[in-house]
């Protein structure tokens, strides 16, 4: 009996294998990446081959084949999950306490299937001073690479020029707007962060300035950046240059810090609300914000963190990371009408907060902390701001 039971399920597995193409076999190698010795992956020619891996760790077996539904799931190859005994929804309702695909490796995965032919090869010539050339050719030559060598590579620090390239034109434009004088780095190591803060630290030309406003957009750790040489910076470490002991020429001037960079690695879930549920007014939130241990004790210094601490922050494809999104657009909507500061990105916090994957699984909330003593409020530009101005392209 127990020789039947066994020879069903292995008829099952092989009835699924028969219905996986090439590309699916790539996206089931790829989400298995942390399941699976990377040396054993390599040598996976078809789905049998990874089934047979993941039988051996003792990840499926006839009375569990959880997994297996969970990456089909995964693949979006939903019409093979009744032959596990599955449904869409009965996985759906299942993944929260038995799913195994780490969220990491679920976002990088749902990224690569956003970008088109089309996008992929902008970025390739966009980073091909930076990717090697045996990476670039497995890339060109095959669609499917992208889930292996490409999408594990665009993972590690070595992206951030290309971080930098999408984004950081969209900030430079609306701060500018805002009359400040805008000095853009990228492609740093930590070293060169550490130098860079010193270097502005020093800077005399603050006596003249209003104000100083520092915007990193990297990956992260809990309460650091990386460098391109994949080496942690402490965000602490990086304000402390501009206390009024370290920076006597920024004392009682307004400091702002904006990173954009993951906390973690963790994933927000959305959380259903009945739709009368009382939403707090803007005074009693703001009067419950206490300064966080990120930033140093010393007055006139606001951190704007795109997401909690631990947690992912998240990014279109095309459009850039959601809270630079939010920030640029709230800033150019609410600077005209005389919002202070913290008011607008209160705003930030809910723009960011209704954003949702596709899927509808995965949300983000971003946390500011200050120890600003009075309202920040930008002077209103004469000009209209940067998204009318380039409504046209």
């Amino acid at each position: 009996m127990e020789d039947d039971v066994s020879l069903k399920f292995r008829q099952q597995l092989l009835l699924i294998d028969e219905n996986l193409v090439a590309e699916d076999v790539a996206a089931l190698k790829f989400l298995c990446t942390d399941l699976l010795p990377f040396k054993k992956l390599e040598s996976v020619e078809s789905a049998v081959d990874i089934f047979q891996l993941l039988m051996a760790e003792e990840y499926l077996n006839e009375e569990d084949t959880f997994l297996l539904a969970e990456l089909l799931y995964r693949i979006k190859c939903h019409s093979l999950l009744k032959k596990l005994g599955y449904t869409k929804e009965k996985v759906q309702e299942c993944l929260h306490e038995k799913g195994r695909v780490s969220p990491y490796r679920q976002m990088l995965y749902e990224l690569s299937e956003n970008i088109t032919n089309e996008m992929l090869k902008d970025i390739i010539f966009l980073l091909q001073n930076y990717l090697p050339k045996r990476r670039i050719t497995l890339v060109c030559e095959e669609r499917i690479s992208l889930h292996g060598d490409f999408i594990k590579w665009f993972s590690t620090a070595s992206i951030f020029p290309f971080v930098f390239l999408l984004i950081t034109g969209e900030l430079e434009r609306v701060f500018t707007w805002l009359g400040l004088d805008v000095r853009t780095y990228t492609d740093l190591t930590s070293q060169e962060i550490k130098d860079l803060m010193r270097t502005w630290q020093h800077l005399q030309d603050h006596k003249d300035r209003d104000c100083f406003i520092c915007c990193i957009l990297s990956h992260g750790e809990s309460g650091a950046i990386y460098g391109k040489d994949e080496e942690l910076v402490s965000i602490r470490m990086i304000m402390s240059h501009f206390t009024a002991k370290q920076c006597p020429q920024l004392a009682e001037k307004p400091k702002l810090f904006f990173i954009q960079a993951c906390q973690g690695k963790e994933i927000q879930c959305p959380v259903y609300v009945e739709a009368d549920a009382r939403i707090p007014d803007l005074s009693s939130m703001q009067q419950s914000i206490s300064a966080s241990e990120s930033i140093p004790e010393e007055a006139d210094f606001l951190l704007g963190m795109a997401t909690i601490d631990g947690y992912v922050s998240f990014r279109h494809v095309q459009q850039g990371a959601w809270y630079i999104q939010a920030l640029c657009s709230k800033l150019q909507l609410l600077v005209p009408r005389g919002e202070d500061i913290l008011s607008i990105l209160t705003e930030v916090n809910e723009d960011v907060g209704r954003r949702v994957d596709r899927l509808g699984t995965k949300k983000q909330m971003p946390q500011p902390a200050y120890t600003l003593r009075r309202k920040f409020i930008f002077p209103i530009p004469t000009d209209p701001p940067p998204s009318q101005q380039h409504r046209g392209f």
